[in-house]
């Protein structure tokens, strides 16, 4: 049952980019495109449901293994994949109609939209390491022909250097994942068992220490790349400024989260095998540096989603430093972080894809009064900047309260550094968000309000997640961060 049930999840996508291959130039492709996103999120549902009751499954001869940590990032996948999809509708449309895009671009783009869900459904869901490299190269190679859409020198340009970038940390992660192969050859014997990561979890304990630390440098350099951490990160402002806001939705909701769990996973066998914090070191250090490097920037960012794409750096970083710390309360914050870090990241590129869309440029200072032009796209921006800011009740201000106070207890040192960049970020956003939203302008108000029920439906969650958690969705967490170590 698991194996068709996983078929599903992982075919859907896949169907959907072969048939909107063929058909993504009809006027009915984005809703194409919206179908086959539902009946992946649908898929996602009673696969998760199948988890939940039955514990950790593998499936199709064990090249693929689903656990509550994946699982979960399944599902939270899917569902930004789905919603992302429901605002692409109007929003490529109005592009359409700009001139900034063809019907040739449109067709790249619904198509590649497909492939590249696919290609994260199975990084996260392989059990197979070696896989989970191809689908990370796979979706390297869709979001680039995605970033560079406009074919504009700028988003060419972009593109470029983040194929280049992220090719090279690919590189470094192929490595990692040879020198990995090695040291569990010796073990496990020749084969495809010694890429499994089921089997190298049963035996990190036997695993040569000097080889697992030399490889999870590579991975987590590599693989780091994909994620945004400093001094990795130079891709990801130039990819998010210049791509289509869908692109920058899903790179910030959901590409990132699926790197990291290719780390995640490393971590738990390196620091199994060494029976120290090895590796939970090396995260804590290049998750604090990315907090830092990353508020520090914000204050020099014209372009407003450059600026939201360095506040994904600092996220990330602060996701990476917890998982990191280690333990059941880090761990279990660091999920917590993931979703709702996830779901506002995304309904603030909506609101601010709306925003540049109807001012027609990206600069904050040309962006003023959204409350008089469009008071749905205000709010949205707004209550979605409060929320990523860590203010209470939202869910951010709960797993950043949780990750800060584990801090204290754990690694005081690192709590100074923490408050006081995660102050300069707030500054710095809310000095620049404030005027774009609550300041004079004297555009007309828009005749239609936006389409903004995906934006307000993520902020529900994050809120529903900071007032209440349901007991179901706890334990859930517990049960990943068990498997985490």
């Amino acid at each position: 049952m698991i194996d068709l049930q996983l078929m599903a999840l992982l075919l859907t996508p896949l169907l959907g980019g072969g048939l909107l291959a063929v058909f993504g130039s009809r006027s009915w492709a984005a809703e194409l495109n919206s179908l086959m996103s539902f009946l992946t999120f649908a898929a996602s549902m009673v696969l998760t449901m199948r988890v939940i009751e039955s514990g950790p499954q593998v499936a199709f001869g064990e090249e693929f293994f689903i656990d509550q940590f994946n699982v979960f990032l399944v599902a939270l996948t899917a569902f930004v994949a789905f919603t992302t999809s429901l605002f692409s509708r109007p929003y490529m449309r109005i592009e359409q109609h700009h001139g900034k895009l063809t019907i040739g671009m449109l067709h790249l783009y619904y198509s590649m939209y497909q492939l590249f869900t696919v290609a994260m459904l199975v990084a996260l869901t392989t059990n197979n390491v070696g896989i989970v490299w191809v689908a990370m190269e796979a979706a390297t190679l869709t979001t680039v022909l995605l970033v560079s859409l406009y074919r504009t020198p700028a988003s060419l340009e972009a593109a470029w250097k983040y194929f280049i970038l992220c090719g090279v940390g690919i590189a470094l992660a192929l490595f990692g994942t040879i020198l990995l192969y090695f040291a569990a050859e010796r073990v496990l014997g020749e084969g495809g068992n010694a890429l499994l990561w089921t089997h190298l979890n049963e035996v990190k304990g036997s695993l040569e220490p000097t080889v697992l630390k030399l490889a999870f440098i590579f991975l987590l350099v590599g693989y780091g790349t994909k994620v945004g951490l400093v001094p990795l990160h130079s891709w990801l402002p130039d990819a998010h400024a210049e791509g289509p806001t869908p692109v920058s939705a899903v790179l910030s909701g959901l590409l990132l989260n699926v790197a990291l769990c290719a780390v995640v996973r490393s971590k738990v066998l390196v620091d199994g095998s060494l029976g120290t914090h090895f590796a939970g070191n090396l995260m804590m250090g290049f998750g604090l540096l990315s907090v830092v490097v990353a508020a520090f920037s914000l204050f020099r960012q014209k372009d407003i989603k450059r600026m939201f794409a360095y506040s994904s750096i600092e996220h990330m970083g602060l996701i990476t430093f917890a998982f990191g710390m280690g333990g059941p309360v880090a761990t279990f914050a660091g999920l917590l972080h993931m979703t709702v870090h996830s779901l506002t990241k995304s309904a603030i590129f909506f609101a601010v894809g709306h925003a540049a869309q109807k001012t027609g440029t990206q600069v904050m200072e040309n962006i003023r009064g959204l409350l008089q032009v469009s008071p749905t796209v205000g709010w949205g921006l707004a209550l979605g900047t409060f929320a990523i800011l860590g203010m209470p009740p939202f869910g951010v201000f709960a797993s950043e309260f949780l990750i800060i106070t584990t801090a204290m207890h754990e690694y005081p040192w690192t709590t100074p550094i923490l408050l006081i960049a995660l102050g300069i970020a707030f500054a710095a956003i809310f000095g620049k968000i404030q005027p774009i939203v609550f300041g004079e302008t004297t555009a007309k108000p828009l005749p239609h309000p936006p389409a903004l029920i995906p934006v307000f439906a993520h902020l529900l969650l994050v809120l529903m997640l900071g007032l209440y958690m349901p007991p179901y969705l706890a334990d859930w967490y517990r049960q990943a961060a068990a498997l985490l170590g």
